[in-house]
This record gives structure tokens, sequence and C-alpha cells, in this order.
């Protein structure tokens, strides 16, 4: 047995990461419950410090180790900086990132991401023999899913050689609809892969109340415990690129899913300590 395969055997048992147990009922009104938070590493962002844990963040979602030819763990890929890799002792240490999701070789860019699909499995061999020390409670593969990929059956046979837990994401910017797509992934995703459904919200793709929908309809055919939401914590910015959400936008976001376990996208660069007490603040008004 490869040498990968015994360390995803070892990681603490459930079939998905960090399994969900029933959510609590809802009282009208509640927000959903924030267990964790992106991280998308860059070489701006080597070292994530945030207050995410405030909001009750205790998982990383660490989108990639590799991205392109930059490695953020030794021993694959080269340093993207002078800085060197991340500080993942201290990072083990945080109460945000108490346990991990630890993702596996991607790209910056999306297109050739999803080109070199045979090359970033072939890389995530090396990421898992030398995981950072942290938590590492399941895998994800960062190379995004939507309809309008034509190609992205073929991704199974790559998803089918890592480790488990895994976990994938997936959006929807063709509007197909949540029952739409999820029978399309009914069709060819591996059976034991998670799904992390993009709301979508802020590209403005779709109202919250749209993506609870979405996000009903995937645990319906795929099973509750296999999906879970990524509220995106950004909006266009006039002036190009992304902004970060305003507290009041991100409060009505959550408060669209009540109850549920979602991971915000993404705390380092979104979701800094004044952005942190402010959703605080907007979450604790009665609407």
């Amino acid at each position: 047995m490869p040498a990968f395969l015994r360390t995803a055997i070892m990681l603490r048992g459930c079939l998905l990461a960090a399994c969900a147990v029933a959510a609590p009922t809802a009282a009208a009104g509640d927000a959903a419950r924030i267990d964790g938070v992106f991280w998308q590493p860059d070489a701006q962002t080597l070292r994530p410090r945030g207050d995410w844990h405030r909001l009750g963040a205790h998982t990383l979602v660490v989108q990639w180790t590799q991205a392109g030819e930059h490695g953020f763990v030794a021993g694959c890929g080269t340093a993207p900086a002078a800085a060197g890799l991340p500080d993942w002792e201290r990072i083990a240490r945080e109460p945000w990132a108490r346990q991990v999701i630890l993702g596996l070789a991607g790209d910056y860019d999306e297109t050739r991401a999803r080109g070199g699909l045979a090359a970033l499995g072939e890389r995530a061999r090396c990421l898992v023999e030398h995981a950072p020390p942290v938590d590492v409670v399941a895998w994800y593969f960062p190379v995004e899913i939507d309809p309008g990929w034509t190609d992205a059956p073929a991704m199974a046979a790559q998803l089918q050689a890592l480790p488990r837990p895994l976990w994938v994401s997936v959006y929807d910017n063709h509007n197909l609809g949540g029952r739409a797509l999820a029978a399309w992934l009914r069709e060819w995703l591996p059976a034991d892969v998670g799904v992390l459904f993009q709301d979508g919200v802020g590209l403005h793709t779709r109202e919250p109340q749209v993506a609870a929908g979405y996000l009903e309809e995937l645990r319906a055919a795929l099973g509750r415990r296999r999906v879970r939401l990524i509220v995106e914590a950004f909006r266009p910015d006039p002036a190009g690129g992304f902004r970060p959400a305003t507290a009041p936008e991100l409060a009505a976001q959550l408060r669209a899913y009540p109850g549920e376990r979602v991971y915000l996208f993404e705390g380092p660069h979104y979701l800094d300590p004044a952005a942190v007490e402010a959703l605080r603040r907007e979450l604790r008004r009665r609407r």
C-alpha cells in the first residue's frame, strides 16, 4: 500500500471531514454557524493571522499547499517569496485552526488547473507525504467544478487515487438550478467525495435564498452529510477585483442559512480583525 494512502487511513475515522451531526433547529432570525474559514495562500498571506475564532471558526480550509510551481510546504515546489514558508507550527496552535482540511495541488489559473489534472494528481502524492504539522482531518482537491466545464467528469479518475476523507468545491455560474446540478454530479463524482458548494452571492450570481435552495437539492440527491456550504465574504469592486463584503451584507447572507454549518471564503484577504468585530456586532443586532 502506498505511504500516502496509509496516511489517509490513519486519519481519525469518518467518511467525510468534520462529520456533521444533525444541525439544531434554528429559531427565526438565527444566522448560520461559522465552523471555519478558507485560506488561499499566496505571497501576501504567508503568515495568516486573524480573529476568526471570535465568529466560531475552528476549522481552517487551506485552498492549496502548492499552486503552480509555488509550494507552501517543504519538499514540494518552490517557496513563493523570500519570506519562506508559512509558519505551520504557529498556525496549528491558533484557535481557528484546531482542525484543518488541507488543500493539495492546484493552480492560480483555473484553466491551467483543469488542463493539468494528471500532473496535479501526481503532485498531490508529494504533498500528502510532506503534510505540515497541523491536525489534518481531511483533504481538499482545489480544482473547482462547475457544469460549464464539459471535461469535468475526467476528474473522477484523479479523485479515485487521492486519500480520504476528500472534498471538492462546486459552483454554478450557469444557474442550472440545484436539482440539475445535483443530477450532473451524481453521474460521475465518486460517492465518497464531499461537496463544498459555493453560494455565488459574492459574485452576484444569485441571492442567498436561492443558494439555500441549491443546498437542499444537493443534499436530497447526494446525502446531507456529504454537502457543506461556502459563504462568499467578498463582493465585486467597481475599481476592479474584489472588496470585502460589508458587515450588513455578510450578516444578511448568513441569516439566509439558519442553523447551517458554513465556511467563509476567505479569511486573510477579506476578514481582518476590524471586519470580524463589525460582523459580530451586526449579528448581535435583531433584524
